[in-house]
């Protein structure tokens, strides 16, 4: 594989990292800054708000921009934005830096894809999107704990310089190793993205996509509370138990995966749905008992992104039926779908927190994914009722590109 593309899954690494390192330092930030623990949970909803917005609006109007300048602007703008978090001289600041990587985050994996595919022969494409994405994987495993024990062994602020410098490493890596002639297409309008958005069933796919994340942000945002309020951790143990969580995540993924290709998306997604709700229902019990909580959170790991593969596949294999000239648009919405879910999950855990405390974001998180098992059990009702037959992941895959 290329430099160049090393380079790019620095930058998805570093992205990766500073979206979820947030939710292991909700109440260090809320004690430094004064506000509330939902107050500090708006920090991720708000991140994942502009990445909803920035991804299909931003990447719109870049259209006609060379593909370098494009991706070293957004580096630059990620590497800005945790530069001002790190300075933020209070919450308000603080929330406008989130906003602003946000809106580089989706930009970046809009078009990361396409620079990653332009870097390698055809025949390795699919190899060089993976390798990309994997940034993010890591960025769970490792990034978001060592960001996450920096924070509260230096101060939060000292995390967001950590992540800065990580942008500016992968600015340079872009600068140096990525050509300056990427061929790229120019990308869907406006109108085009809108026109994705009046099909019914990829409404549907969108939909179970939003309320399946967003059940599992409900918790997930206060994950830090619960361990240091409920279970009794000490602030230092949050980041060994969120690199626990991140290295049952990566297992999941790759669970997950093999799971839609011997399944089907919609029979993947279901066991997917139900052992998640099933892990955060668990969870409302286990939070008091430290080696059970950490038990907990192992389970949800392992579920909690495992759906990621089903969701991404059945949204193209929709696409291809009812938007087939617009199948890369409907996936790249299905990404808005999975921020508009964080962004949703955490504002309604901050509620179920300011209203009746922590420890009852899990169970009400669950309800939620039971919601996302209703919506999937019906878009699969809907597609035997059609006579459509969901063709093998590999399968949607190749006939994806």
């Amino acid at each position: 594989m290329p430099l160049a593309l090393w380079a790019l899954t620095l930058s998805a690494f570093a992205i990766g990292t500073t979206e979820f390192v947030i939710v292991g330092l909700i109440p260090t930030l809320a004690a430094d800054l004064g506000v509330s623990v939902p107050s500090a949970g708006l920090l991720v909803s708000l991140y994942a708000m502009g990445v909803a917005i920035g991804a299909p609006v931003l990447t719109a109007l870049t259209g006609r921009v060379p593909r370098k300048a494009l991706l070293l602007g957004l580096m630059l703008l990620f590497t800005a934005g945790n530069l001002l978090a790190w300075q933020a001289p209070g919450y308000e600041s603080l929330i406008a830096a989130r906003i602003v990587t946000g809106l580089a985050h989706g930009v970046f994996f809009s078009i990361g894809s396409t620079i990653a595919t332009g870097l390698v022969p055809k025949h390795k494409a699919a190899s060089a999107i993976a390798t990309m994405f994997t940034g993010l994987t890591v960025a769970l495993v490792t990034g978001v704990p060592l960001g996450t024990f920096i924070g509260q062994h230096f101060g939060w602020r000292a995390t967001f310089l950590a992540v800065a410098a990580l942008g500016l490493i992968a600015f340079v890596g872009s600068l140096v190793f990525v050509p300056r002639n990427i061929a790229h297409s120019k990308p869907a309008s406006l109108l085009q993205q809108a026109a994705v958005l009046r099909e019914p069933r990829l409404l549907l796919v969108y939909a179970m996509t939003a309320v399946g994340y967003g059940g599992s942000f409900v918790a997930f945002t206060y994950l830090a509370p619960i361990l240091q309020d409920v279970a009794g951790f000490d602030a230092s143990a949050v980041g060994l138990v969120m690199l626990a969580y991140g290295v049952s995540v990566a297992v999941g993924n790759l669970w997950g995966g093999k799971l839609a290709d011997q399944r089907g998306p919609i029979g993947a997604l279901k066991i997917i749905f139900a052992l998640l709700a099933a892990v955060l229902l668990l969870l409302a019990f286990t939070a008091a008992s430290k080696p059970l909580v950490v038990l907990t959170v192992l389970l949800w790991g392992a579920v909690a992104f495992g759906n990621v593969a089903g969701l991404q596949v059945y949204v193209v294999q929709q696409a291809e039926i009812h938007a087939p000239r617009a199948i890369d648009v409907a996936s790249g919405l299905n990404i808005a779908a999975f921020n508009l879910g964080i962004a949703g999950g955490a504002l309604l855990g901050g509620e179920i927190v300011a209203r009746w405390g922590v420890l009852n974001t899990p169970w009400i998180g669950a309800l939620v994914v039971l919601g996302a098992l209703g919506l999937t059990a019906w878009s699969g009702a809907l597609d035997r009722r059609s006579g459509f037959a969901s063709p093998s992941r590999g399968g949607a895959a190749a006939v994806g590109h």
